[in-house]
């Protein structure tokens, strides 16, 4: 039965170093904008619009880095979680076994 339940905490790992990934691209890419003005690009119409599109990235690139830590946290925590639960459960199951050796259940 505990063969179905299993917990890849070196693909959780990889996880968060994606998410870490993304939020650097996130701020990379916005980095990359930084310099370019709306007066930059011609009619005032357009360079208003530029100055709009770079208002908005920021707020959403910054919104989204937010949402993604607060993900990779959680990734985090639940690994944590795991580990402690696989380590509990082995301690948990060698006491057994032990208990079944020193009372003479062993073959």
């Amino acid at each position: 039965m505990g063969d179905h339940f299993k917990t890849d905490v070196d693909q959780l790992d990889q996880f968060v170093k994606t998410l870490e990934s993304s939020v650097k691209d996130l701020d990379d890419a916005r980095t990359a904008l930084a310099h370019v003005r709306g007066d930059q690009i011609g009619t005032s119409r357009l360079d208003k619009a530029c100055d709009e599109f770079q208002d908005h990235w920021r707020y959403g690139s910054e919104q989204m880095s937010e949402m993604i830590d607060g993900v990779k946290e959680g990734v985090k925590s639940n690994k944590l979680s795991y580990q402690e639960m696989e380590t509990n459960l082995e301690k948990a199951l060698k006491q057994v076994e032990q208990q079944g050796t020193s009372a003479g259940g062993g073959k």
